[in-house]
């Protein structure tokens, strides 16, 4: 487990987003222009709701496929709503980052499943394939959570519950991921051939620039405000440690075996650094990267990587008797 986490750690999209922090940091005139900063956002959530798409078209539906991804987008939701409660009241957020930064934890960390399936591979635990298709149904939920939370029920802004439906079922980014994700399930693998060279073999390439404009963000942001306090950093440990225990209890409770709850507690578990702050700089760019980045990527992330999986695997394996989790 040490070899795959030091690996994950080591990924050049890790890096370069520890490049962006330290650029920053050092004061570096470094920057992506904002037109290209919005178009890799764009890019990088239909690619992911694209594959979405396909893994569904490819798993097909049936009773436990079903109940999995009911169980995914119910905690897409309701996640969400005890983080913000934890961020405005123990956290000392206001409304908007509070919503912003609820959002990343109601959502998913790709890098944190993908590095979480090999290592329960390698226990002899492997997770059903439809997981896949789960963690991407887990996006939208926690964006749409996320966007009404910050936007208050449109009280402190004097928007209409009307208008504030719309501006959360119709944000481009929400109907940008899910758009793609229909695609991808209409089109499937064969329709997926013919883009698959823009939107497969560019996506980690995008990913890493993203990334790295993200490290830039954040660290500017901190520098600036010094807002990230040791009340958040807690948050960034607590949430995933509870989250993961839910999702795996969870996914036994409705018949996953050992594998397949041990990946929906890791689902639970992470948080986003990929979709959600593409969606947050598009639908809340008062919001803070240097808050909400910095918790899911640079805290939640390594903890999860580190700790967090191992911990996951052995709760899941106690719970259905699936053989020991820690080699």
């Amino acid at each position: 487990m040490d070899a795959v986490g030091i690996q994950a750690l080591t990924s050049p999209v890790v890096l370069f987003f520890v490049l962006g922090l330290l650029a920053a940091f050092a004061r570096s005139d470094l920057a992506i222009p904002e037109a290209i900063a919005k178009g890799m956002s764009l890019y990088l959530m239909a690619a992911i709701g694209l594959k979405g798409g396909i893994e569904v078209a490819e798993s097909g539906l049936d009773g436990t496929v079903l109940a999995a991804l009911a169980a995914g987008i119910g905690a897409g939701f309701v996640m969400p709503l005890y983080a913000y409660w934890l961020l405005k009241g123990f956290g000392k957020l206001d409304r908007i980052n509070a919503g912003a930064v609820a959002a990343h934890y109601g959502s998913i960390s790709v890098v944190t499943f993908v590095t979480a399936v090999e290592i329960f591979e390698l226990q002899g635990n492997p997770p059903e394939g439809y997981m896949v298709a789960v963690m991407a149904t887990m996006e939208s939920p926690a964006i749409l959570a996320g966007l009404v939370l910050a936007r208050g029920g449109g009280s402190d802004s004097g928007q209409s519950t009307k208008e504030l439906l719309h501006e959360v079922l119709f944000n481009a980014s929400v109907v940008l991921l899910l758009g793609a994700f229909a695609i991808g399930w209409i089109a499937g693998p064969s329709g997926f051939a013919d883009v698959e060279p823009f939107f497969g073999a560019m996506f980690k390439g995008v990913l890493c620039i993203f990334l790295l404009d993200m490290g830039l963000i954040a660290a500017r942001r901190v520098m600036d405000s010094r807002s990230l306090t040791w009340r958040l950093v807690a948050i960034a440990l607590a949430l995933p440690l509870f989250n993961g225990a839910v999702g795996t209890v969870l996914g036994v409770g409705i018949g996953l075996d050992t594998g397949s709850s041990a990946a929906l507690g890791v689902l639970c578990a992470s948080a986003s650094y990929i979709a959600v702050p593409a969606a947050m700089r598009l639908a809340l760019p008062e919001a803070d990267p240097g808050i909400y980045l910095t918790m899911s990527l640079s805290i939640t992330f390594p903890f999860n990587v580190l700790v967090n999986i191992a911990l996951i695997g052995a709760l899941a394996a106690m719970l259905t008797g699936g053989g020991a989790a820690i080699p």
